[in-house]
């Protein structure tokens, strides 16, 4: 199942990576591509609930704004 993250707080490629390393290391996520243009991460996932996604974002100093 892929979902879209909107994300505030990216600034630059290194927030773009730290995104992407943080979802990556979730059991279940598949696929991460991270936009920094578009403040999005695009995550193919397996059994994993929005609120998991949410918190390894958040950890790490980003702002969650919707998971579609």
């Amino acid at each position: 199942m892929k979902k879209t993250i909107s994300i505030e707080g990216m600034s630059c490629n290194h927030c773009v990576g730290s995104v992407k390393d943080a979802l990556s290391k979730i059991s279940g996520v598949k696929e991460v591509e991270v936009s920094l243009e578009y403040k999005k991460a695009v995550v193919e996932v397996e059994g994993v609930d929005d609120k998991t996604l949410s918190d390894a974002i958040t950890s790490i100093g980003f702002d969650v704004v919707e998971i579609e």
